[in-house]
């Protein structure tokens, strides 16, 4: 199968997780990025950010491919693959089975072909390099304890073991491991790959086929709980699914994306490292499990939640490693030429450090949702929302970078005076209906002042619309949420007023821009190059529509942003509108949160917090 040497469209790959870690599977047949054993470990497969010899895993036909098709089988992470020749068809198998201990050690990756029609040449080409491609290890031939014969790398401390039906060997002159076999009708030959440390011995293999069988099973039981019976329920189920394959199950945490430096703009600088918890991204992919059925989700971070900001409040901070890490220290690998030549590849995230006045009140909303979903609130988990506050109270009128992380200079970004707003609000309605103590005097007064501050400093009256920072002119699509986290009812005329300035200046058909990033018009990000219409302020656009009594026009938006996800049904950070291309980290659950928090807008699914505000009173 002819192919290029470096990695497919970011559209084309399909995402594999067993709850610990993922992979990335492109339509050529090749695994082009996964890190062993965790999210954030280094990666041993690293082509999706420079070329095949950066590491990667393809099982493919030698003749040329005729026709591609893929689908995951229903409701599963199982994904299957088809290709055509003129000699034949294969179907390749792949997955990662979840795993429900807490051994990290257990990851694998599982691969099967199977023989449809006609007699197939096929070839898998296995190259391991450890340590983000820098590290190449000493491959050997080995045995398990149980005598079966596998293929074992080693580099530092890191090991990984291949066995299968077809092991490959060593092609003289390169640094590969290949096996060209033929695959006739009913033929089925398998693989597990699976990861180990250098000191043991190569794990005993698991059957192949009944690891499918299991990982099946384990994504059936899993969807049998979704709640969601409107239109679009493929897709909506295919966002949920991956949602939960974010998710690190050991800690409960939960990823912004699989993937580091993906860039949102190509052949530019803006490449960062999502493999990280992000409180923001986690309270909200928690809310849309939570509003389809999935409330253990909700109580699993919770739980996470508690033990990353154990200690002190003025600690916060706006995201964390896997376990509750708190130091993400970004550097540059830059041995590796990045995607597609867009440079550079960072590790790491310096964004830690920054201050994000947001941060307290996604947190205090989901956890204000979790009370009302009937999760018990627990001494541990109210004391430390109330340090929370009393920290907040301290901070509350500071500038800050941002809902987007901005490089640049501190600003009082105007969501973030809401989400201030949105803190103080769940901490009085905690006090209100729930009973529960503090100083609610002093958190209500506060919850007023912000309140009016933000109407009088972050609404420009001249120009109709709520700004991106106070005294600018800039347009920010964060204010779109506005009316859904109750701060004004969807029919405000600030609202209204607020919604055609985006459709004016940062709509471009379906698609919205979070904001300006043309360097002619902006400096707020500190960033060279302008990026692709983020996906998530797309849907938000659609909630803003729905909740200003505009459902019709909101259905029909909604009806063609869905069909912007690619053939198995995931969706990038961004989309290139001019290019037709998604970009940005991949896939991202920003975007799929907001996909499904606006079909539940939409098509009633649960309690959205659009609702629940509106249901207790936002004009306030």
């Amino acid at each position: 199968m002819a192919h290029d040497t470096g990695p497919g469209r970011i559209e084309d790959y399909a995402l594999l997780s067993d709850l610990r870690t993922a992979a990335l599977v492109g339509r050529d047949g090749s695994v082009d990025w996964l890190c062993m054993p965790r999210f954030d470990s280094p990666s041993c497969f690293s082509r999706l950010l420079g070329t095949e010899d950066d590491g990667h895993w393809r099982i493919a036909p030698t003749a040329p491919v005729t026709a591609v098709r893929r689908r995951y089988r229903e409701n599963t992470l199982v994904l299957e693959t088809e290709f055509d020749t003129d000699e034949g068809t294969i179907r390749l198998i792949d997955t990662m089975p979840p795993e429900d201990s807490d051994d990290d050690a257990d990851t694998r990756l599982v691969r099967v072909v199977e023989g449809l029609s006609g007699s197939v040449e096929v070839k898998l080409q296995w190259v391991v390099r450890f340590a983000y491609g820098d590290s190449v290890p000493w491959v050997r031939r080995s045995t398990a304890a149980d005598g079966t014969e596998c293929v074992f790398a080693v580099a530092g401390p890191s090991a990984i073991a291949l066995y299968g039906d077809r092991l490959p060997y060593r092609v003289e002159g390169k640094r590969a491991h290949e096996a060209v076999f033929t695959v006739d009708e009913g033929d089925r030959l398998s693989w597990v790959m699976e990861f180990s440390y250098s000191h043991d011995r190569p794990p005993v293999p698991v059957d192949a086929l009944a690891e499918v069988r299991r990982s099946e099973a384990f994504w059936k039981d899993w969807t049998d709980d979704l709640g969601y019976h409107g239109p679009h329920g493929d897709v909506v189920r295919r966002s949920l699914i991956t949602l939960k394959g974010l998710t690190y199950a050991p800690s409960g945490g939960i990823v912004a994306a699989p993937t580091t430096s993906l860039p949102e703009t190509f052949g530019g600088e803006r490449n960062w490292d999502y493999r990280y918890c992000w409180l923001r991204d986690a309270t909200l992919t928690l809310l849309a499990l939570d509003n389809f059925g999935r409330s253990g989700e909700a109580e699993a971070w919770r739980k996470w939640l508690l033990r990353a900001v154990a200690g002190d409040p003025a600690d916060l901070q706006i995201m964390y490693g896997l376990g509750g890490e708190r130091h993400l220290v970004e550097w540059e690998a830059d041995w590796l030429p990045g995607y597609r030549g867009a440079k550079p590849v960072r590790i790491g995230n310096a964004a830690y450090r920054q201050l994000q006045l947001d941060v307290y009140g996604e947190v205090m909303d989901a956890l204000h949702l979790a009370r009302e979903r009937g999760i018990a609130e627990s001494a541990e988990s109210w004391a430390m929302q109330r340090g929370m506050i009393r920290h907040l109270r301290k901070i509350w009128d500071r500038p800050d970078k941002g809902l987007w992380e901005v490089r640049g200079p501190d600003r009082y970004f105007t969501h973030s005076r809401v989400m201030v707003w949105v803190a103080f609000d769940r901490a009085v309605r905690a006090a209100e209906q729930y009973g529960l103590p503090g100083p609610v005097d002093e958190w209500r007064e506060l919850r007023d002042r912000v309140h009016a501050e933000v109407l009088e400093k972050g609404w420009n009256a001249e120009l109709g619309t709520f700004t991106q920072f106070y005294g600018g002119t800039e347009l920010d699509a964060a204010t779109l949420l506005i009316p859904a986290v109750g701060f004004l009812p969807g029919n405000d005329p600030r609202v209204l007023g607020t919604i055609e300035a985006i459709r004016r200046g940062l709509k471009h058909g379906d698609l919205v821009d979070r904001y300006d990033t043309d360097p002619g018009e902006s400096e707020v990000d500190g960033l060279s190059g302008e990026e692709g219409s983020f996906l998530a302020c797309s849907f938000w656009f659609v909630d803003a529509l729905a909740l200003s009594d505009r459902r019709d026009e909101a259905v029909e938006m909604f009806d063609r942003l869905v069909a912007l996800v690619n053939d198995v049904g995931l969706l990038a950070e961004e989309y290139d509108a001019r290019t037709g291309r998604m970009s940005g980290n991949f896939p991202q659950a920003f975007s799929h949160l907001a996909l499904v928090n606006s079909a539940a807008v939409l098509y009633g699914q649960g309690h959205t917090r659009d609702e629940r505000d509106r249901r207790d009173g936002g004009d306030r």
